[in-house]
């Protein structure tokens, strides 16, 4: 088990000191006073042709597309990059292109696209931290022109920066990993820490090589001070975090995922993530299904009643086979990776969400137990690698994916997506190592 060591001890105790320099005062922190986390719910004369902006094109915002497409809601792709797979659904009726990388000339972008695209009242879905980071950021220049699924900043920067997010569960009792906050080198170097850990950002404000890979697993001190140096070149120092190693793969992490309103859920669904790369702690999952455990959603909602949010969200958990703890990694206020299983399994979120931001009733929704999702494309390398290391039988993988499966890419009414999915994985793995990129 993990000891606190007198350094890292105070670390801990400077943890609101960290946060407020690294923030700025819209960081400050009181748990006694959690702002309102209601979005944007002026609705439309003419509901039914209120429509969407996805502000990615990535597969999570494929799968938004088809759920309001196939309910006959208008929706728009906003892309940007080499992210492609959302442009091409049969259901997104129009393609455009981000101007650029910066904060104020994106708000600046979706607020002429309002005024000369005559879409106001339309909603917009983000489908990554970046994008929610914006919209809660800017909720009331974008609030004037869109209706926003997203709560404000007051609300969002709860889940939106991890430190903040563990601060939050220690005042609910929940549990987390032991996570230390170091504020420089030196403390880095004093830490007794046991190996092995990972080091990651508290959030994730631009795209590179670390933060695509969500943490690094560091087995020695050497090599953690190493990549401590490469990852201050990365991201804001004071953002960086060390934190224990849970033992286990994704057949220890767990996810609660609700429609929400005011702290309150509407609509639930809990499901375990059982494969995911990498297996010891996943940038992305690669089969999940859909279990019955009450433990999940129990301590989930005491988070979700403490911050009276609104909106979407997954929270994450592992447990801990040292302790059987089940303990707090993320709070994703927007849609996940997987999100595409929860409408076959009876939840269709982002329906749901149009649903709720425009003034509809929502329909009475009960998830359906074990169905399964599986992203082929990196579900049977993950697969393979855990049949090689003899922790899967292939008897057991074979059992797991067979029919009837919720395909993370793949639609019968919708198959250009699917078909395209592998090519453009091999452009964009192509394209990373030819321009000396490093995967991890």
């Amino acid at each position: 088990m993990w000891q606190v060591d007198e350094s890292c001890t105070a670390t801990l105790a400077n943890r609101d000191a960290i946060i407020q320099e690294t923030g700025g005062e819209d960081m400050a922190v009181n748990l006694d006073v959690m702002p309102s986390s209601k979005t944007s719910q002026s609705a439309s004369p003419n509901k039914r042709s209120v429509g969407a902006l996805v502000m990615d094109a990535d597969y999570r915002g494929l799968a938004i597309v088809r759920s309001l497409g196939r309910h006959g809601i208008p929706v728009w792709v906003l892309k940007h990059g080499d992210q492609l797979l959302a442009t091409m659904s049969r259901y997104n009726r129009r393609t455009l292109s981000w101007p650029s990388q910066d904060e104020k000339q994106k708000v600046k972008f979706l607020v002429d696209l309002a005024n000369r695209e005559d879409v106001h009242n339309w909603l917009l879905f983000p489908t990554g931290d970046e994008g929610a980071a914006l919209v809660a950021r800017h909720h009331q220049a974008l609030g004037e022109c869109y209706q926003l699924t997203t709560p404000p900043w007051d609300s969002l920067k709860w889940s939106y920066d991890k430190r903040l997010s563990y601060w939050l569960a220690d005042s609910v009792g929940v549990d987390h990993p032991w996570t230390m906050y170091p504020t420089n080198r030196g403390q880095v170097e004093a830490s007794e820490c046991p190996y092995p850990v990972i080091l990651k950002p508290a959030y994730r404000s631009r795209f590179n090589r670390f933060t695509a890979s969500k943490a690094w697993r560091v087995d020695t001190r050497e090599k953690l001070l190493g990549r401590y140096d490469e990852a201050k070149t990365l991201v804001d120092p004071g953002s960086l975090m060390i934190q224990e190693l849970i033992p286990g793969g994704g057949e220890s992490q767990f996810s609660y995922t609700a429609l929400c309103k005011d702290g309150r859920p509407i609509a639930s669904l809990t499901a375990r993530r059982a494969r995911q790369i990498p297996m010891d702690f996943g940038r992305a999952s690669t089969f999940v299904e859909t279990v019955d455990d009450p433990t999940p959603s129990t301590t989930a909602v005491r988070l979700i009643e403490k911050l009276r949010y609104t909106g979407i969200v997954e929270v994450e958990f592992k447990r801990d086979p040292r302790d059987g703890k089940l303990k707090l990694l993320d709070i994703n206020p927007r849609v996940w990776g997987w999100h595409s299983l929860c409408g076959p399994a009876g939840v269709d979120y982002p329906y749901l969400l149009w649903l709720l931001t425009i003034g509809e009733p929502i329909p009475v929704t009960k998830a359906a137990i074990g169905v399964r999702w599986v992203r082929m494309s990196t579900d049977a390398p993950t697969a393979i690698r855990e049949v090689l290391r003899g922790r899967l039988s292939l008897r057991e993988y074979l059992r797991s994916i067979r029919p009837p499966v919720a395909p993370a890419i793949y639609a019968s009414d919708d198959p250009v997506p699917g078909v395209l999915e592998v090519p453009l994985l091999a452009y964009l793995l192509g394209k990373r190592v030819l321009s000396g990129g490093r995967i991890a």
